[in-house]
């Protein structure tokens, strides 16, 4: 997806018990770490997050500091419950990296992140 797109596929994997798409996952962290280091506006993921997780996003503003476009590299994901996913991905910015956790949960057929955060 190229950077500042809007998101047109949501997160959505079937019924309960599905597996997560781990691909689509990926493409989250990478889309959540450009809004975090200012190249992508947040709007482009307004349909990807719960409504506070996307307050909470505009309101963070810049958090990652990078030399480089981040790039979301590997990716570690739980399911601490059904209907509940968390994830954290690597981030490389450069000659620095970063950690991004990020919650998921079900909506219906669709998946929201509802919160993250990063260090």
């Amino acid at each position: 997806m190229p950077c500042g797109a809007p998101a047109t596929h949501p997160l959505v994997w079937g019924p309960p018990g599905s597996m997560p798409d781990e691909r689509r996952l990926r493409h989250l962290g990478q889309a959540l770490a450009e809004v975090l280091a200012g190249r992508r506006p947040p709007e482009t993921l307004v349909d990807r997050l719960t409504d506070q997780a996307y307050r909470d996003l505009v309101r963070a503003g810049r958090m990652l500091h990078a030399s480089q476009p981040p790039l979301a590299k590997s990716l570690h994901v739980n399911e601490p419950r059904d209907g509940a996913i968390e994830m954290c991905v690597l981030v490389q910015c450069g000659e620095r990296n970063h950690v991004l956790a990020i919650r998921l949960e079900r909506h219906g057929v669709q998946w929201l992140c509802t919160d993250f955060e990063t260090a």
